[in-house]
């Protein structure tokens, strides 16, 4: 069982074989006596995605803190300095607020994840037993009475996001017209909970959900068919089924994005090369998620091993930032 001591000195003396000793490294760490927060948001392939970028940090002489942050205001933060980075963006799930401040130069990219990902209204495959025509989007409106519940009568229930995450449910729904109000779940653990039960109990379910997740190892799911996104689907009202709105249709294919406060790289030059270069592999990210989330692995732990089995990864990276 590795403490969180040992992880970081075992992290550190990995490093020292691939980095440059002296003056030299030093100056191009920058500031080392401040310490560097990172953005911890509600799901946890983000957490792992941002405690291997840590531990990476912590193995060249960094001090970093973990913030929990909201996926909305955690921009905020960045463009203030409060936060420095956040390490798993999905860019088509982050409102106004990440382009305004991208326009006004307050935060920066750093480069994609490089997650393989999807996201949208899935359901458990009995569900097509249920709602004859999925995964269609049209037979959610001849099933509507199988996802009515005391909470939404008369109308049917879509599973949505915590209300912290936005509103991408809702709207949809709107735009598409149908006859159906999207409920937040209360957190990641519960829509895997809710998912997971309704494949149990062969009980009726449409949610909103993403993928990589290790639930999907567990669950035999389907995807809604929502008209595929395009970029007039956002902008002409002509475009889609819903000749009175815009938004009728799918959800854009998200891109997860490094981000970082503008000042980043000045103050941490070393670091900010560092997660430029990080990238992360979706099939390890589920692995690591599976142990965390169903095998009750510390996240500590779980992401010490993949950072000591991948030094022929990550080693490199921090040998070209500190050279």
């Amino acid at each position: 069982m590795f403490t969180n001591h040992k992880i970081r000195a075992a992290l550190i003396a990995g490093a020292v074989a691939v980095s440059p000793a002296g003056a030299a490294v030093a100056a191009d760490l920058g500031a080392t006596d401040e310490t560097i927060k990172l953005a911890i948001n509600e799901w946890t392939g983000q957490h792992i995605s941002t405690h291997i970028a840590g531990q990476m940090l912590q193995s060249m002489g960094y001090d970093v803190e973990y913030v929990t942050a909201g996926n909305y205001p955690q921009h905020t933060a960045l463009a203030d300095g409060d936060l420095h980075a956040t390490l798993e963006v999905w860019t088509n799930n982050v409102g106004e607020i990440y382009p305004k401040m991208k326009e006004a130069g307050k935060i920066v990219d750093i480069g994609p994840l490089g997650l393989t990902t999807r996201e949208g209204w899935m359901y458990p495959k009995h569900m097509e037993e249920v709602c004859p025509g999925l995964p269609d989007w049209e037979a959610l409106v001849a099933c509507k009475d199988a996802l009515v519940t005391a909470e939404t009568f008369p109308q049917g229930r879509i599973l949505a996001y915590p209300a912290d995450w936005g509103t991408r449910s809702a709207d949809i729904i709107k735009s598409m017209a149908l006859d159906y109000k999207a409920v937040p779940a209360g957190s990641e653990g519960a829509l895997v909970a809710e998912l997971k039960a309704a494949d149990a109990r062969k009980t009726p379910l449409v949610m909103m959900f993403w993928a990589p997740h290790w639930v999907f190892s567990e669950v035999d799911a389907g995807w809604v068919e929502l008209p595929a996104y395009e970029p007039a689907c956002a902008t002409d009202p002509a475009w889609g089924p819903n000749p009175n709105a815009t938004g009728d249709c799918g959800v854009e294919a998200p891109v997860t994005m490094k981000v970082a406060w503008s000042g980043f790289a000045e103050k941490w030059p070393a670091a900010f090369e560092v997660l430029q270069a990080y990238t992360l592999d979706t099939g390890e990210q589920e692995a690591m998620m599976k142990a965390i989330d169903q095998d009750g692995q510390a996240i500590e732990e779980v992401v010490a091993a993949w950072v000591e089995a991948n030094g022929s990864v990550w080693k490199p990276w921090v040998e070209a930032a500190t050279q």
